[in-house]
């Protein structure tokens, strides 16, 4: 094919669900929450003690200990998108999703094998991460060479809607593994569940054959112009390392991704605190993970929609400055003890960080082009990875104070910071 078809593929739909379909099983870091639930447990914890029953043999953690597996997970996942973006344009998605779909599915296996809190570490926190990295890196640039940039925003949120949504259904399901096999048994049965669905859709990934151009818009709009949809030159990643935009998109990402990733760490423990003596929400604190995993993936989907059509930056701005405020009632919110309050404030907290995720690898290509879209976005990912530092940061918070209060108003800071460097950061021009 050498010029544009007159419309999108089928295969082109294929490729975006199935990328879709990987992400549901890497996407178990948003269900993070219900295993932090059990696991955390201070006064224990600091007494050296160890859990019986069904869940005989692991021990209690601090809140810093629960989070350090879930950090170092985001931080691992964030570096190795860049040799993840560098598998998928050398060889193609198959190989980068397979692969980082197999390494997590191993993780979470030795996690429940080991039963320790090392376990956690080298399980689900370095192979997890690893696996999240290069599988991640493959799906939504594949998905993207096959569109046009007016229907860029839509197919980012699509892939990676599937990434927020896994808590959806992980949520519900590790906490029903956990009551009835154990945490040993959430973490063996899920990754065999991944290593099955990723083998499967993996290979349903590829890039569109040589000479093929996406269709273009069927109709041109000055909304087209106002949201930054004239195709990018394409940079190399040694060049885009050279602009400022670079490292503002970097910057722009941790802003975007560390409120939510505050939330979605504490999301159970959260739930249970404001719940008090309302037997249900207590028991069943996975329900706001489980909540935010649905929120999370429409905020992907939707914020990439109506990008757009309004822009990639006023995208950012409506979502962020909306979020902030959100973030610095929550503390009052608990205090109040209003479940239905909870569930607003935090469920735009995930809405945000959900459409931060489909905004930034649009922002990339925008910004970049798409031929080297893997790599470039890996490198501008960093800054989610970097995101994880607040809620490492509100674990000692909370360990030293008894509250998450001082976390939520750092994070509503920094996010209006990257609001405002939002503002000013436009396309580079290149020579």
């Amino acid at each position: 094919m050498t010029g544009p078809e007159d419309k999108v593929p089928t295969k082109a739909w294929v490729v975006t669900f199935a990328g879709t379909a990987v992400n549901l099983c890497l996407g178990i870091l948003y269900a993070w929450s219900v295993w932090k639930k059990v696991l955390v447990n201070k006064v224990k914890a600091d007494a050296g003690e160890i859990m019986t029953g069904i869940n005989a043999g692991w021990p209690y953690l601090t809140d810093a200990q629960g989070t350090v597996a879930y950090f170092l997970c985001g931080i691992i996942f964030a570096i190795f998108m860049i040799p993840g973006g560098r598998i998928q344009d050398k060889y193609g998605p198959k190989v980068g999703a397979t692969l980082g779909g197999l390494c997590l599915a191993v993780g979470c296996i030795i996690s429940g094998l080991m039963k320790s809190y090392t376990g956690l570490i080298i399980g689900f926190g370095i192979l997890g991460g690893i696996g999240m990295g290069i599988g991640c890196a493959a799906p939504t640039p594949a998905a993207l060479k096959w569109f046009g940039p007016h229907k860029r925003g839509l197919i980012a949120g699509l892939v990676v809607g599937g990434y927020g949504g896994a808590a959806l259904y992980i949520s519900p399901l590790a906490d029903y593994l956990i009551r009835d096999y154990g945490i040993s048994g959430s973490f063996i049965g899920l990754g065999i569940l991944f290593a099955i669905v990723v083998i499967i859709a993996g290979q349903l990934l590829s890039w569109p054959p040589t000479g093929y151009a996406p269709p273009p818009p069927s109709v041109k709009t000055t909304l087209g112009k106002k949201a930054g949809l004239t195709p990018a030159a394409d940079w190399k990643p040694s060049e885009i390392l050279g602009t400022w935009q670079a490292y503002a998109l970097i910057l722009m990402f941790i802003g975007s991704a560390q409120s939510g990733l505050l939330v979605i760490a504490n999301a159970a423990p959260l739930l249970g605190k404001t719940a008090g003596k309302i037997q249900f929400f207590a028991a069943n604190a996975w329900i706001l993970a489980s909540y935010g995993g649905l929120i999370n993936a429409s905020g992907r989907i939707v914020t990439g929609l109506y990008s757009d059509k309004i822009g990639r930056a006023n995208a950012y701005t409506l979502n962020g400055i909306v979020s902030a405020v959100c973030l610095i009632a929550t503390p009052f919110i608990i205090k109040m003890q209003s479940i239905p309050l909870l569930f607003l404030t935090l469920g735009i907290a995930y809405w945000q960080y959900g459409g931060g995720l489909s905004l930034m690898p649009a922002f990339t290509a925008d910004f970049f082009g798409t031929k080297n879209l893997g790599m470039n976005y890996g490198i501008v990912f960093l800054g989610w990875g970097f995101g994880f530092l607040i809620p490492l940061l509100a674990g000692y918070i909370k360990d030293m104070t008894g509250s998450y209060d001082l976390s939520f108003y750092i994070s509503a800071v920094v996010l209006v910071t990257a609001v405002i460097l939002n503002r000013i950061t436009k396309r580079p021009a290149k020579a």
